[in-house]
C-alpha cells in the first residue's frame, strides 16, 4: 500500500466514517429514547385535555379563512364568466357599429335561415318576427352587411365557451350563431321570433349601454340563463341593432359547484336583492321557493341584514348567524362586472365534527403507541448493534479491495496519457481499463475525446475551406442582385419633369425585397416595389424571376391590374416552393400627372401634396402574388400635381425593432418623412434611413429595408 495514495485514503476515510456514524447513532438513539419516554409520560394528559380547545380554535380559523377564500374564488369565477360575456358582446357591438357606420366599405354577403342539418356545427342563421317581410330591400341590405360578421361571431363562440351570440334589428330580424339549428323548427317549419319582445332587447335599448338581465328562460332552448346585451347606434344616434349572448346558469352552477364541500351552501343575488341562482341552497330555502322576492325583506333578520349590507357596495367578513337548519358561518363578495353579490354559508355543526373525532381517536392511539414503542425500542437496539458490527467488518474489507481496484487502472491511464505526443495524439482503450465502473467510463471518455479531437482537426481544415467558398459565392450573389436593380443615379438626368431615387438594404447577404422603375415610353413611368416572403438565396432567386415577369408585362403596355394578373398566373403555374410576394405597382403619365396603381397585399404608399405633409394613402389591397391562381386585381387612379412626392417602402421599415422590441411603425415613418419633406428624393431617403438606424440602434434586424421616392415636377420637356 502506498502511504498517502488513493487506496490508503479510501480505507482511512471509510474507517473514520464508520466509527463516527456508530458513535453518533448510539448517542442519538439513547438520547431520543430517554426524551421520548419522558415526554410521552408528561404530556399525555395535557394533550388530551387541550386537544378539544385547540382543534376547535383551528377549525374555526380554517373554516373562516377557507370560506372567505372559497367565496372570493367562486365570485371571481362568476365574474370571469360575466366579464367574458361582456367582452364578447362589447367586441361584437364595436364590430357592428363600425360596419354599419361605413356600409360603403363592405359588400353584402349572403345569408340564410336555419337548417336542421347544421346541428352540431357552428352556423349563422337569420329569423324574422311575424309580419316582417324578409325580402324588404332595406332589411336585406342591412342583413347582408351584418353577414360580414358571420366568421367573427362563429369564432367568438368556441373561443369564449359561449353557446350562442346574436344580433337583433329594430326592424324585427334576428341573426344568431349557435350549434342547435333544429330548435328553430316547429312541425317542420321555421318558427317566427320577435327579438323586440324579449327582455334583453328592451332593457339594452332603454339603458343605452351594456346590460345583464335577471335569470330567465331562453326562448329557443328553454334553458335558464342570464343574457348580456348592448345597443348599437348609428352616426345619427338612432338605434341600429342590439347584440347579445346567453350565459346559461347551469354551466355557471357546474363550474362554481366544483369547489363546494359538504356543509357549504351558495346563493347568487342581483342588485334588486332577488335570488338569481341558488346553488346547494339547503340553507336558503326561502330563496329557492320564490326567486322574485327581495331577500332584504326576508323574515330571517340575519339574512336580510347581510344581503342589504353586501349590496351596499362592499363585501362582508365571515360572520356566524342563524339560517334555515341551524348556525352557519356566512360571507358575501360583490361581483364587479354585474354588481351582483355571491353569498356562501358553511354549517357550524359540520365544522365541529373533526374535533370530536380527534379527541376520541387520540386517547386510543396514545395508549397503543406507548406499548408498541417500549417493545420495538428494545428489539431495534439489539438488531442495530449486530448490524453495525457486520457492516463495519464488511466495509473495511471492501475498502481494501476497492482502493486497489481503483488505483491500478488509474495509474495505467496516467502513464498512457503521459506517452501522448504531437505525432500520437489519440488515446486508445486497453483491457486494463475495462473495470465495469466509472474508471472504464473515464477511459472511454478519454478515448472518445482523443478520437474526436483528431477527427475535428481534420474537419476544421475542410470546413474552413468550404466556408471561404460559400462566402465568395454569397458575395458574388449580392453583387449580381445589386446589378439587377436600378443603381445609377440620377436615373434620368435629361428628364426635368420628375426625379426618382431608391435603396435596398438586405437583412442577409442577399434579400427578397426589390424595387424597379423604367420608362414604358416617353410619357409613361412605371414604378414597382415588392417584398418576397422569405430571406436568403431562395428569396433572391424568386425576386429576380418576379422582377423580370413584372417588367416584361409592363413593357407590353398592360394596365397595372393586368400586369399583376399576368405575373400571378405565371408564378402560380410553377410555384413548387409555394413562395409569394407583395407588390405595389404604379404607372405615371408624365404629361398629365395621372397615375394608375394596383396593390397586391403591400404596405400603404405615402403621398405629399404641394403645400401639405406626407400622409398614408390607404389604397385597396388585393391578395399577394403567387398565393392563389385566377385572382382578379383592382387598380385605382390618382392625379399628381407638380410638386407631389410619392414614397413607397417594404415592411422592413415599419417592422424595424429597437432593443426593447418596439416597432418603428407608421407613425414614426410619417414623422421622419415630414421632417425631410422639402428635401430631394435622395436626401429624403437618407434622412428616413438615419431615423430608422437611430431608432433600432444596435438591435439585430431580420427583414430587408427597401424604399423608393419619386418627386413629380410636371415640367415640360423640350422636344
Amino acid at each position: 500500500m502506498v502511504i498517502g495514495g488513493i487506496q490508503s485514503k479510501v480505507f482511512n476515510l471509510i474507517l473514520v466514517t464508520v466509527i463516527l456514524l456508530t458513535a453518533a447513532y448510539i448517542a442519538v438513539t439513547a438520547h431520543h429514547s430517554h426524551m421520548l419516554s419522558k415526554l410521552a409520560a408528561e404530556s399525555g394528559q395535557e394533550q388530551q385535555a387541550s386537544i378539544a380547545q385547540i382543534t376547535t380554535s383551528v377549525m374555526d380559523r380554517v373554516v373562516t379563512e377557507n370560506l372567505a377564500r372559497a367565496n372570493r374564488s367562486e365570485a371571481r369565477m362568476a365574474d370571469e364568466l360575466f366579464e367574458a360575456a361582456a367582452n364578447r358582446v362589447t367586441f361584437l357591438a364595436d364590430c357592428a357599429t363600425k360596419l354599419l357606420a361605413h356600409p360603403e366599405d363592405y359588400e353584402p354577403r349572403p345569408y340564410a335561415g336555419p337548417d336542421a342539418k347544421d346541428d352540431g356545427t357552428w352556423t349563422a342563421k337569420v329569423i324574422y318576427a311575424e309580419g316582417v317581410p324578409p325580402k324588404d330591400p332595406a332589411i336585406r341590405r342591412k342583413m347582408g352587411l351584418l353577414a360580414n360578421l358571420f366568421d367573427t361571431m362563429i369564432a367568438l363562440c368556441p373561443a369564449y365557451g359561449a353557446s350562442t351570440v346574436y344580433i337583433a334589428l329594430p326592424e324585427g330580424a334576428h341573426l344568431s350563431v349557435s350549434q342547435d339549428s333544429s330548435s328553430w323548427f316547429v312541425d317542420g317549419e321555421i318558427r317566427r321570433y320577435d327579438p323586440r319582445q324579449r327582455g334583453w332587447y328592451q332593457k339594452a335599448a332603454e339603458a343605452g349601454e351594456l346590460i345583464f338581465t335577471d335569470g330567465e328562460w331562453d326562448a329557443n332552448t328553454g334553458e335558464y340563463c342570464v343574457e348580456c346585451a348592448a345597443p348599437v347606434y348609428g352616426p345619427d344616434g338612432t338605434l341600429q341593432a342590439v347584440v347579445g349572448t346567453d350565459l346559461y346558469l347551469d354551466e355557471m352552477q357546474a363550474v362554481m359547484g366544483e369547489s363546494s364541500v359538504e356543509g357549504e351552501a351558495t346563493l347568487l343575488i342581483n342588485q334588486e336583492g332577488r335570488a338569481v341562482l341558488p346553488m346547494q341552497a339547503e340553507a336558503f330555502p326561502m330563496a329557492g321557493a320564490d326567486r322574485t322576492a327581495d331577500l332584504r325583506a326576508s323574515e330571517n333578520a340575519f339574512l336580510a341584514g347581510l344581503v342589504g349590507y353586501a349590496l351596499s357596495g362592499s363585501g362582508t367578513g365571515v360572520t356566524l348567524g342563524e339560517l334555515e337548519g341551524g348556525a352557519y358561518y356566512v360571507t358575501a363578495t360583490p361581483i364587479e362586472t354585474t354588481g351582483w353579490v355571491l353569498i356562501s354559508a358553511y354549517s357550524q355543526a359540520v365544522s365541529s365534527q373533526p374535533t370530536d373525532l380527534l379527541v376520541n381517536s387520540f386517547s386510543t392511539i396514545q395508549g397503543t403507541a406507548a406499548d408498541t414503542y417500549q417493545s420495538q425500542t428494545a428489539h431495534s437496539r439489539n438488531t442495530a448493534l449486530v448490524l453495525l458490527i457486520a457492516v463495519t467488518l464488511l466495509t473495511l474489507g471492501g475498502a481494501l479491495v476497492l482502493g486497489k481496484r481503483i488505483v491500478k487502472p488509474l495509474n495505467t491511464i496516467t502513464r498512457r496519457i503521459g506517452e501522448l505526443s504531437e505525432g500520437n495524439l489519440e488515446f486508445r482503450m486497453e483491457d486494463a481499463y475495462r473495470t465495469g465502473d466509472e474508471v472504464e467510463e473515464l477511459a472511454e471518455s478519454f478515448a472518445a475525446i482523443s478520437h474526436k479531437t483528431v477527427v475535428y482537426m481534420d474537419k476544421v481544415v475542410k470546413v474552413t475551406a468550404e466556408k471561404e467558398r460559400i462566402g465568395t459565392e454569397l458575395s458574388l450573389a449580392k453583387d449580381i442582385q445589386a446589378a439587377m436593380l436600378p443603381h445609377i443615379f440620377p436615373a434620368f438626368p435629361d428628364r426635368p419633369d420628375f426625379d426618382i431615387y431608391a435603396t435596398m438594404a438586405p437583412a442577409r447577404e442577399v434579400g427578397g425585397d426589390f424595387y424597379d422603375y423604367f420608362l414604358i415610353d416617353e410619357d409613361h413611368l412605371c414604378m414597382v416595389i415588392a417584398d418576397v416572403a422569405g430571406k436568403g438565396v431562395p428569396a433572391a432567386l424568386f425576386m429576380m424571376a418576379s422582377k423580370i415577369m413584372l417588367q416584361s408585362a409592363a413593357m407590353l403596355g398592360h394596365s397595372p391590374a393586368k400586369i399583376l394578373e399576368q405575373a400571378n398566373a405565371a408564378i402560380c403555374a410553377s410555384n413548387e416552393a409555394e413562395m409569394f410576394l407583395t407588390v405595389w405597382l404604379g404607372i405615371l403619365e408624365l404629361s398629365t400627372g395621372r397615375m394608375v396603381a394596383a396593390n397586391a397585399g403591400h404596405e400603404y404608399p405615402a403621398i405629399k401634396r404641394p403645400g401639405g405633409d406626407f400622409e398614408l394613402y390607404k389604397d385597396k389591397h388585393d391578395f399577394v402574388i403567387g398565393g392563389m391562381e385566377g385572382l382578379p386585381y383592382r387598380e385605382y387612379e390618382l392625379t399628381l400635381e407638380p410638386g407631389t412626392k410619392l414614397f413607397v417602402y417594404t415592411d422592413g421599415v415599419l417592422e424595424a425593432t429597437d432593443p426593447e422590441n418596439q416597432l418603428f411603425g407608421s407613425g414614426r415613418l410619417i414623422e421622419a418623412l415630414n421632417a425631410a419633406a422639402g428635401d430631394t428624393p435622395v436626401e429624403l431617403l437618407k434622412s428616413v434611413r438615419r431615423a430608422v438606424d437611430g431608432f433600432v440602434r444596435d438591435a439585430e434586424q431580420f427583414d430587408d429595408l427597401t424604399m423608393l421616392c419619386m418627386e413629380y415636377k410636371g415640367v415640360k420637356r423640350d422636344d
